[in-house]
Parts: structure tokens; C-alpha cells; sequence
């Protein structure tokens, strides 16, 4: 044995968590720090250049800690390297901006997306990557290991034992990842309470906890508004129905959060009952809980539903739904996204979502020169699990239509949802995506491809569905790209006699050829036209938060 080996080297990070707790201990911060001075814990348990994970999910904010980070001395903390899965708040951007962070690893940056990317552009700021959320929750345990992580929980007792509520999210992916290598934990809550109805989170992994000056921000980011739902989504949803759901008997499956997506949901009850397809589709869902599955879930086309996090004024509604959603015995649901994106990718048969843009091979991405919104768990949801083995009717069906029969394995649907022009008359299919243009300017080694188009199956917009399993050359994926893109530049150069080829095979199909009658593409299909009408589905336990009540 080499006695000359100092024990000592192999507990270099305990050592330095240890140092960094004396010297909160030394200034009187015990477990529990009174708010108005959180900055002072920071300075003191944060060191240059640490890798710090700030809890900020698509719903659930620590946000009085990110607050308080930017408010910190840059003097004194600099050169952080942010771990995120999402850029939602402006204090998330300001620790740039100030000089206290200088690089980010995250998934989505929705609301921030603007202010992201003019940072990229003065190159003030260093992405190390726009990862998918698993491949993030990934990297905590691999190589971006947190040093200290600012987390959010509903409430504390004394001994610091945390219950998340039912916005659970990404809590347990950062916190297992910092406490169990030797990382500091610091949890924010909205209230301390002498028993918490549920232990999410043990005392003995959180290090510091500080009861908010007013409780974390939750946004009702999966609640749409059905009165805004146009005829043209209804008609891409009624083909969604009838020329995808029905024929490939999708039962599991996750849905994105846009209007098109809702317009699927709220004529389940109507368009697809009418269809004959209760219990033969959508069943069992990897979702949060929108509002707008409440009538298909009283309606009794859902069986489950587990859920990545929760949605504001749904609570008692999932209370009183147990069969249907994940919930403890105090009544509350327990969502989690790491467990959530896995089933999303492993155990679901279809992912259908929109995007910013898609090129002639089918790539998509929501990453555009003046918009890095990122990808959120979609190249997650939308791939094509080379790792699953169990089988289903729409997993074979897919494999075999991409191999003419001959199958060792199947294809999950990947569905991109789009209409051909966003806003402002921006048309999504394009020759060539931003995505290579900010691969440049962020120095990276890939372009921001959000959804590859070797994982694409089918797209979908006014025009019809394109089925690109049935491609067998890149030439024919082309037209069917152009044949649904509508009159766009790329649509209007379509090949005329090949796109009429293509339909007779089958490959190309408009509402026609589903026997899809237009005219019923309008606001009377849907089960419920307004919030006030999800109200009425739920019998009043759905509370929409108050910008969302018009009547």
C-alpha cells in the first residue's frame, strides 16, 4: 500500500462545501436565513467561477433567489456558469447583463428569448449548449454538476423537510445532483409550517431555507383561452383526427401547448366521439394538465394522465380526479419532468408540436437570429427512441410504412403542426434555417436543430397531411415538404406532377381525401368555446386565473 497518498485528495469538494458553510455559520446564517439577507448568503457560499443551477422550470420560479443573485456585488461573484432549464424571468438575464454570470447551459428561454439573443449578438454571453431537459438532467449528474443550487418549494417545517406542492418539475433532478456532491442547497418557500402534508425533499439535503417575501411566480403557461381557436386550427386538428390518431390507434401520447394543440383536445368529445373513437385513442398521456382536456376527461377519453408539472386553478379539479392524475394521499399531485420527459420519449407513441421553422429536409427549430426561444423537451418528446423494445399498433404501423414491411424495429410518430405563416406574415418553411446562421455566432459545434427531420413522420398544416415514412428518396421528401407548405416560397416551387403523384400514393392527403367536409371546419365542433364553458365541464372546481375570466 502507497502510505505517501493523502486521504485528504479525495475530499476536496466536501472540504470546500464545509469551508463555505463555516463562513455562513460564522456570520450567524443558520438553516434558517431571515430574507433580508439572502444577498449576504450568497456572496458567502457562492464562490467565482461556481456552477450554479437556478430552479426555474416553465411554471415554478425561484425567483426571489434569482432577484437576489442579481443584486449581488459582481465585485465578489463573477464568472458564474448558470445551469437553467429555463430563461424565464428578466433577473435570469440581468446576472449577464451585470456581469455576475458569464456562461449558461439551459433548455428554453421563451420569455427571454429576445433578450437572449441580442446578447448573443454583442457575443456578451457564452451558451455552452441548448440542451433537450433530460440531456440537462443528464449533465447534472455527469459533468455539470451544480456547486450551489437555488431552489423553490411550497413550504418548510423547522428541520427544513421541503413539500413541493404539485408543481414538482425539475426540484428532485437538481437538488439529488448538488446535495450528493457536495453541493450547498438553498430552497426559497412560501410559508413555514409546523408539519408539511408531504416530505418531497428531506431536511438533511437542504442546507439553507428562506421563507419569500411573497410566494414563488407560477405562470398558467398551458392555459388557452378556446375562444381563440380559429377555423383554420380546427380543420388542421379534425385531419389530425381522422388521418393520424385513427389510423395508427395512438393511445399514448404528449401534445405541445399551442392552440393547434388544443383544438385536438376540445374535439375529442365532439369530432372524434363522433368518429367512434373513444377507447381506442388518447387514453393515456404524458401531459401537464391543461384546462382544455377537461371535457375529454369528463367526457371519458382519458384514462391517465401524468404530468411534468401543474397549471394554475386546476388544483381541486385534480384533486377530485384521482383515477385520472398522480396524487398523494393529501390530495395534491406529485409531477416531476425528469420522470415525465422519460415517459414522453420512452413509453409514448406520438409527440405533436409546432415550431419556428422547418427546411426542405424536414429539421425544425424555435431558434431564429432575433429569437432563441430554445427547445424545452420537444427533441425529446419528438425522437425516435433507438433504446425502446416494446411494441404497440401505431409504433409497428410506423415502421413498417418507413421499411415497406420489413421491420426489426418501430418508428415513433413525430408530427409537426404548423400553419404555413407565424406572425407577421413569417413564413415556417424556409430553404434554410436561422439555426446555421446562430451555430456561427454562439461558436458552437451544431446548429440549434431542435427536431431533426430523420425523427420527423408527419407534418401537418391547412394544405394537408405529408407522411414522410413513405418517402424513399430525398428527392420525394422534398416535394412532400413543398406540397403542404402552402404559398410560401418553398410551396409555390413544388413540382406540380410529382406532388400529384405523390398524393395518389398516398403520401400527400388534403381533408378531401379523408372525407373531411371544409365547411364543418368552424367554432361549433368545439366541446368547450370558452374558459367559462371549462368552467361549466369541470362543475366549477377549474379556477382560471383571473385574466383568463372575461365574463
Amino acid at each position: 500500500m502507497n502510505t505517501s497518498i493523502n486521504e485528504s485528495t479525495w475530499d476536496t469538494q466536501k472540504t470546500k462545501r464545509l469551508a463555505k458553510i463555516t463562513a455562513a455559520t460564522d456570520k450567524g446564517l443558520e438553516k434558517i436565513v431571515p430574507n433580508d439577507r439572502v444577498v449576504e448568503l450568497l456572496e458567502t457560499v457562492i464562490a467565482r467561477e461556481d456552477r450554479v443551477c437556478i430552479e426555474g422550470n416553465n411554471q415554478k420560479q425561484a425567483d426571489f433567489l434569482s432577484e437576489s443573485l442579481s443584486q449581488c456585488n459582481p465585485d465578489i461573484l463573477n464568472n458564474l456558469h448558470i445551469l437553467q432549464s429555463v430563461l424565464a424571468l428578466p433577473s435570469h438575464i440581468d446576472i449577464f447583463e451585470k456581469g455576475i454570470a458569464s456562461k449558461v447551459d439551459f433548455s428554453f428561454a421563451g420569455p427571454q428569448a429576445l433578450r437572449l439573443a441580442k446578447l448573443v449578438q454583442k457575443q456578451q454571453i457564452h451558451i455552452g449548449s441548448i440542451h433537450t431537459y433530460l440531456e440537462l438532467y443528464g449533465r447534472y449528474f455527469i459533468d455539470l454538476t451544480p456547486n450551489v443550487c437555488l431552489i423553490t418549494a411550497h413550504s418548510a417545517d423547522a428541520d427544513g423537510n421541503l413539500y413541493t406542492g404539485p408543481n414538482t418539475e425539475d426540484t428532485p433532478a437538481i437538488v439529488e445532483a448538488t446535495a450528493f456532491k457536495s453541493g450547498i442547497v438553498i430552497a426559497q418557500v412560501n410559508e413555514l409550517v409546523d408539519s408539511v402534508p408531504r416530505v418531497d425533499i428531506p431536511s438533511d439535503w437542504v442546507d439553507f431555507v428562506i421563507v419569500a417575501p411573497k410566494p414563488n411566480y407560477i405562470e398558467p403557461l398551458f392555459t388557452r383561452d378556446p375562444a381563440q381557436i380559429t377555423d383554420v386550427q380546427i380543420l388542421m386538428a379534425m385531419m389530425v383526427i381522422k388521418g393520424i390518431y385513427a389510423p395508427y390507434q395512438i393511445k399514448r401520447l404528449n401534445h405541445g401547448i399551442g392552440f393547434n394543440t388544443a383544438a385536438i383536445e376540445l374535439l375529442l368529445p365532439t369530432y372524434a366521439e363522433e368518429l367512434n373513437l373513444k377507447g381506442k385513442i388518447c387514453t393515456n398521456w404524458a401531459l401537464n394538465p391543461h384546462p382544455t382536456m377537461i371535457p375529454a376527461i369528463e367526457s371519458g377519453f382519458v384514462e391517465s394522465i401524468h404530468s411534468f408539472g401543474s397549471e394554475v386553478g386546476m388544483d381541486d379539479y385534480i384533486e377530485k380526479r384521482p383515477d385520472i392524475f398522480f396524487t398523494g394521499s393529501d390530495g395534491s399531485m406529485r409531477s416531476n419532468r425528469a420522470f415525465s420527459q422519460t415517459a414522453g420519449l420512452y413509453a409514448c407513441d406520438l409527440f405533436i408540436g409546432s415550431t419556428l421553422q422547418i427546411d426542405l429536409q424536414g429539421n425544425s427549430s424555435t431558434a431564429t437570429v432575433d429569437r432563441i426561444a430554445g427547445f424545452g423537451g420537444a427533441p425529446n418528446m419528438g425522437s425516435d427512441p433507438h433504446g425502446r423494445r416494446h411494441s404497440s399498433y401505431g409504433y409497428l404501423k410506423a415502421g413498417q410504412e418507413a421499411t415497406d414491411g420489413r421491420v426489426i424495429k418501430g418508428r415513433k410518430l413525430v408530427v409537426q403542426l404548423v400553419e404555413t405563416f407565424r406572425e407577421n406574415m413569417n413564413p415556417v418553411f424556409v430553404e434554410e434555417l436561422d439555426a446555421w446562421q446562430l451555430q456561427e455566432k454562439m461558436g458552437s459545434d451544431f446548429p440549434p436543430i431542435m427536431i431533426y427531420g430523420d425523427d420527423v413522420t408527419h407534418i401537418v398544416t391547412e394544405e394537408g397531411i405529408a407522411n414522410l415514412l413513405l418517402c424513399r428518396t430525398p428527392e420525394e421528401r422534398e416535394q412532400a415538404i413543398r406540397g403542404v407548405a402552402g404559398y410560401t416560397a418553398i410551396g409555390m416551387e413544388r413540382d406540380h406532377e410529382k406532388v400529384k403523384e405523390l398524393r395518389q400514393r398516398g403520401i400527400i392527403q388534403r381533408p378531401e381525401d379523408f372525407g373531411i367536409d371544409i365547411s364543418r371546419a368552424n367554432r361549433d365542433l368545439l366541446a368547450a368555446k370558452s374558459v367559462k364553458d371549462l368552467v361549466r365541464w369541470s362543475n366549477g372546481t377549474y379556477a382560471p386565473p383571473s385574466r383568463f375570466r372575461n365574463w
